[in-house]
């Protein structure tokens, strides 16, 4: 448990935005620490003497700034799916209208018999991949960019369109 702790705060503090307040909640632990009580915290050190502060006295601040450093992280986290969904949510859109008047029941017929419909779906050899089973080549001339059947389905659907609306069904001498 401490480790993962330990991890999650060095996880935050590498990140600029959060470094500020963390900083600030460091800081300021020593002084919570002394006014949760204790008998050091009330009474002040003697000379010579170390000012210790009971471990009890020190659990409740501790607790706290580990929920605190938790929520944090819960929020960055929050934060970040939140970002990809919009990211994946305009990428989609970007691909919404397919071009050169196919029609999505074409392309449907086309992937059913290539891939089963399957977005993520390899050739046994894995030369061809994705939904309508691309080869890098194609995918490529296409636009396309990485592993066709890495990509979102809402782009497999546009770039087959492209390839439709350029070279009809010859691409697809079997499902075509």
């Amino acid at each position: 448990m401490k480790a993962a702790r330990t991890l999650t705060v060095s996880r935050l503090l590498t990140k600029r935005k959060h470094f500020t307040p963390i900083l600030l909640i460091l800081l300021a632990f020593p002084a919570a620490a002394r006014a949760a009580g204790g008998e050091g915290a009330a009474k002040g050190p003697s000379v010579g003497e170390a000012e210790v502060a009971p471990a009890a006295a020190l659990q409740r601040p501790v607790d706290r700034f580990h929920r605190v450093v938790e929520t944090i992280a819960a929020d960055i986290r929050a934060e970040e799916r939140a970002a990809a969904r919009q990211r994946e949510r305009e990428r989609e859109e970007a691909f919404a209208e397919l071009p050169g008047g196919v029609s999505m029941a074409t392309l449907e017929s086309i992937a059913a018999c290539e891939s089963g419909g399957d977005p993520t779906a390899v050739s046994s050899d894995g030369t061809y991949r994705g939904k309508y089973q691309f080869d890098y080549g194609t995918w490529e001339s296409m636009g396309g960019s990485g592993d066709p059947a890495a990509a979102p389905e809402a782009e497999q659907d546009y770039r087959a369109a492209l390839l439709y609306a350029t070279s009809g069904s010859s691409p697809w001498p079997v499902c075509g």
